[in-house]
């Protein structure tokens, strides 16, 4: 982890407010003109912000996933059912091991734990070298608990879990807009809080076009684009569009209509130097429940309070610091800590020493961030401060402790208190015979009410939009919410399905696209394969209604966007059939533009994949989509090449035509009776090598000759070819980097618009009709 994500800021300022405000203004200022100008090759700490998708050793070994197992047939029409793939997925011995898309969804709704520490705890942090404080510390380490987590779930039974882990948050995060009015009159104040803040959309697509610019500008020996001999199979995710998605879910906005971001705790931190160290804590719980930190009215404040004594291990007495952690025990329960770290700076000569981990994430401003304060810099070193190797081995231990004995039993300690006292009523009789009294008298009462839209019984605030945290709705959605973070999906969507009515019934939209969103996806995750036609249509419905509700009801695009992504991806693991309404929703986010441009060309990448991974049956290979596949590819080549990445646009147009050669039948249906397909392949490959990277000499010139007359052959090639024959992969690309491909303008990430942004689709103005007769 970096120095971006902490309180301290970009330029991790020392001196006062005042101060840090002058100097992060003249930071900015040096950083603006570098968003104009090429990517800075002379730095070499930029690469390290790169290295999730600048190597080809993006496996998933590495990450921690693996993809289905091999053998298995898809389920469609054509096929029998894979209840290989379901029994695979949903086995203990490989459930912490599911397909990347599935683990990425899993781990993006975790608890989120705040972070409050007093000012002498920041001050040791940073005498220790660590300018963000205690957020900035800790942080990397929340991500995965070391270990197994064992999780009981409503019905009593454990279930362990490898990957399981918890976001480490400010006490603001997510409260703001990621970014400010794009011409405000002078300087924004810097808020890390803000760069924390994930939701735009047009941050990630700047962020991924960023990343691909520096994978083909420096191609090296493991590079994803120049070993098409080692690509992964088209059901695994590209690094980018890993990127895409992990960005898309990453620093999730604090919203009244979900509480994925409301905290599940807070850690109170103080150190052994603090003079007054419980009346320091008293403090700071006051100024979390009541004072400064004190939550929005729609978030619940009584959540877990877990406080923290780190003692100085360089400067202070244990007997004195252990003293102190028994007082704390006595005066605020079981829920506390003794962290015992060292304040010396950690130098990189020493012999314990470690980089401190990077956090895996980031909200794509906050990335956007970094990336800007490195490329303006004159230091070459990467600014990641190093820490004693016994500091980390506390941290870890601190964590999980922290997790397996505090939050995680919190957690279903409240689940099963909710479910009894509030979701089983619902769920009997007497609940639903309360529901039809609700209605029939939301029908004759007044809609000039004070209370909600439908009436004086209607416990939605319409006017300030939201619940308030005592109401049995806003109850009923932590409790599914709770349940899906602890991986119990068989109650969340019982609780969303309630949900789906009480919202509905109120008129509060958002609650209700929220709901329905949750419903679909935790159906998505409890159970891999769809048993019947009908299972499928209700799922296309909750899709639908979600999206609907979001984008014309509420105009919430980075919530629809989220919808259909995570539904395309989940969908696509079921395989069969479901792998066209995989395609169908992706194509239908194309449609609305709600992605910018280097996500269109992602998303057609991903649309290709899916009716790649479409097998069929039988000799005639009924079912396949190949042809579509290859469609999709020539689309995905277009589009990349307009955006001036000529070596992804050259690998979707080599896939493509292999398709196509190993497709056609022999001879009545060759790429030659397709005049215009031909033609614009052709073209299309012209385009492309003429849109490589010009060469320096005669040399290399008469070497660029030669393989654009080859690459152009091998369009050719297909109208001579057998579908049954065998095409080897295409040569590795050309690697000059003589000239600098054109600079993409950038977003500044702490809200000032300097140079005009890329072209790419804007979102479509909708009306917001209060009844538009859809329910």
């Amino acid at each position: 982890m970096t120095s971006t994500p902490s309180d301290a800021g970009l330029l991790s300022p020392r001196e006062s407010d005042s101060e840090s405000s002058t100097s992060l203004a003249q930071a900015a200022q040096r950083t603006l003109p570098k968003l104009s100008l090429p990517y800075r090759r002379s730095n070499a700490s930029v690469a390290s912000l790169f290295a999730s998708t600048s190597s080809a050793q993006h496996s998933p070994t590495a990450s921690g996933t693996s993809t289905p197992p091999a053998g298995v047939v898809n389920a469609s029409v054509f096929s029998p059912p894979a209840s290989r793939l379901a029994n695979a997925l949903n086995s203990p011995s490989t459930a912490a091991q599911p397909d990347e898309a599935r683990q990425l969804v899993l781990r993006a709704f975790a608890p989120r734990v705040s972070v409050l520490a007093s000012d002498d705890c920041q001050e040791l942090l940073r005498h220790k070298g660590i300018n963000g404080g205690l957020l900035e510390l800790l942080r990397p380490f929340g991500e995965k608990v070391g270990g197994r987590v064992v999780v009981r779930d409503s019905t009593g039974a454990s279930r362990p879990w490898d990957d399981f882990g918890i976001r480490l948050t400010g006490v603001s995060d997510g409260l703001e807009a990621p970014r400010l009015d794009p011409n405000p009159s002078d300087l924004p104040e810097y808020r890390p809080a803000r760069l924390r803040t994930g939701g735009d959309v047009d941050q990630i697509d700047e962020l991924v076009s960023r990343h691909l610019h520096y994978a083909q500008d420096q191609p090296t020996a493991g590079d994803y684009f120049s070993a098409p001999e080692t690509k992964p199979h088209p059901s695994q995710l590209t690094p980018f569009y890993t990127l895409y998605l992990r960005r898309l879910l990453s620093g999730i906005p604090v919203a009244p209509h979900e509480t994925f971001s409301h905290p599940v705790a807070l850690v109170i931190a103080i150190s052994s130097r603090n003079p007054a160290p419980i009346d320091e804590l008293r403090t700071l719980y006051t100024t979390s429940n009541t004072g400064q930190y004190r939550p929005p009215p729609w978030v619940n404040n009584e959540f877990l309070r877990y406080y923290v004594l780190i003692h100085d291990e360089d400067h202070d007495d244990i007997t004195k610091s252990t003293a102190l952690y028994e007082q704390m025990k006595r005066h605020f329960g079981l829920h506390c800590h003794l962290l015992r770290l060292r304040s010396n700076e950690c130098l990189p000569s020493d012999d314990d020493s470690m980089r401190l981990p990077s956090c895996e994430w980031l909200s794509a401003g906050e990335e956007l961030g970094e990336i800007a304060h490195r490329e303006s810099s004159e230091v070459d070193d990467d600014p990641t401060p190093y820490i004693f190797e016994s500091d980390a081995a506390a941290i870890r231990a601190f964590v999980r402790e922290m997790v397996t004995q505090s939050v995680v039993p919190g957690m279903e300690r409240l689940s099963a208190l909710w479910n009894n006292e509030v979701a089983s009523r619902r769920r009997g009789i007497a609940g639903k015979i309360g529901m039809v009294s609700k209605r029939f008298t939301f029908g004759f009462s007044g809609r000039g009410s004070s209370g909600g839209i439908g009436g004086s019984n209607s416990n939605y605030d319409a006017l300030q939009g939201f619940y308030k945290p005592d109401t049995p709705e806003a109850v009923l959605r932590k409790l599914a919410d709770y349940a899906f973070m602890l991986r119990d999906f068989k109650l969340a969507q019982s609780t969303y399905d309630l949900l789906c009515t009480d919202y509905k019934n109120d008129k509060a939209w958002k609650h209700y696209a929220g709901a329905n969103e949750m419903a679909a996806v935790t159906a998505l995750l409890s159970a891999p394969i769809v048993p019947s036609r009908t299972r499928v249509d209700s799922l296309d419905q909750l899709l639908e209604t979600a999206y609907y509700s979001y984008l014309t009801r509420c105009s919430a695009p980075y919530s629809a966007l989220r919808t259909l992504i995570i539904g395309t991806e989940l969908l696509r693991l079921r395989g069969g059939s479901a792998l066209d309404d995989s395609a169908r929703w992706a194509t239908r986010i194309l449609e609305d533009r709600l992605v910018g441009s280097t996500g269109h060309a992602l998303l057609l990448e991903r649309i290709a994949s899916c009716y790649s991974s479409r097998r069929g049956h039988g000799k005639l290979n009924s079912g396949s989509r190949h042809r579509k596949a290859a469609f999709y590819h020539v689309l995905a080549a277009e589009a990349w090449l307009k955006l001036d990445k000529p070596r992804q646009s050259e690998q979707n147009l080599t896939l493509a035509t292999e398709i196509y050669a190993n497709s056609l039948p022999p001879s009545s249906l060759q790429i030659s009776s397709f005049e215009h397909l031909e033609t614009f392949l052709l073209q299309l490959k012209q385009a492309v090598v003429e849109s490589r990277p010009a060469t320096r000499d005669d040399g290399d010139a008469t070497e660029q000759q030669k393989n654009q007359e080859d690459t152009l052959a091998d369009v050719e090639t297909i109208q001579e070819q057998p579908s049954s024959g065998q095409r080897s992969h295409a040569r590795s690309l050309s690697t000059n980097t003589a000239a600098a491909p054109a600079a993409v303008s950038g977003l500044d990430p702490l809200g000032v618009a300097v140079l005009p942004p890329p072209h790419s689709p804007t979102l479509e103005e909708r009306p917001d009709p209060a009844n538009d007769g859809f329910e």
